[in-house]
């Protein structure tokens, strides 16, 4: 169980733990906030459950605090550590945004081409081998193609590698060690 403790005296003096990023505009720091003589809160959080438990340092109407689930804006727009997500024209950008400033790799292929087929396995260990990246893919069909045609594709498979919502590597092509070497690369930076 880790500890984030915040001060909202300035609101903007807030210490983070690497697993829980929470800001002042937070809901938990908003209840800590409502108590008339709060100094400070406290999360709790659980690693298994991200269950959190916010505690301020004074009684609060007879309670001490509230418990809530919280889900990192990543987890609401449906991307998962591990995993590779299907992503649409509708769904990229809100994901990536969500990223925040974590590592994006982007697989645009089509149902039709072999090497999209051949290398799928491969992109999808890359996925649990890289734990800090989000992963994703785009069928680049008829409904995706103004993303595609926004992304600047001309063949598949073609990996765009995004940080911080900007495009900064591409691999054209079935490039297994190219793509684990832009990957490193953008992670490294």
């Amino acid at each position: 169980m880790s500890l984030l403790q915040f001060s909202l005296s300035p609101p903007s003096t807030i210490r983070s733990s690497p697993s829980l990023s929470c800001t002042a505009a937070h809901p938990l720091a908003a209840s800590c906030r409502a108590s008339s003589a709060w100094k400070s809160c406290f999360l709790l959080e659980s690693s298994s459950s991200k269950t959190v438990k916010a505690m301020s340092n004074v009684n609060n109407n007879g309670r001490n605090g509230a418990v809530v689930k919280v889900r990192s804006s990543l987890d609401t727009a449906g991307a998962k550590v591990g995993q590779v997500k299907e992503v649409t024209k509708d769904t990229f950008w809100p994901i990536v945004n969500a990223a925040g400033d974590k590592t994006v790799v982007l697989d645009m292929y089509t149902q039709w081409c072999g090497p999209c087929k051949v290398i799928a396995p491969k992109f999808q260990e890359l996925s649990e081998k890289y734990l800090d990246v989000v992963f994703l893919k785009l069928d680049c069909n008829q409904d995706n193609k103004p993303l595609a045609k926004e992304l600047g594709i001309r063949v598949v498979p073609t990996f765009k590698i995004l940080k911080h919502n900007k495009i900064v590597k591409e691999v054209k092509g079935a490039k297994f060690d190219d793509l684990v070497l832009a990957i490193e690369t953008v992670r490294s930076s």
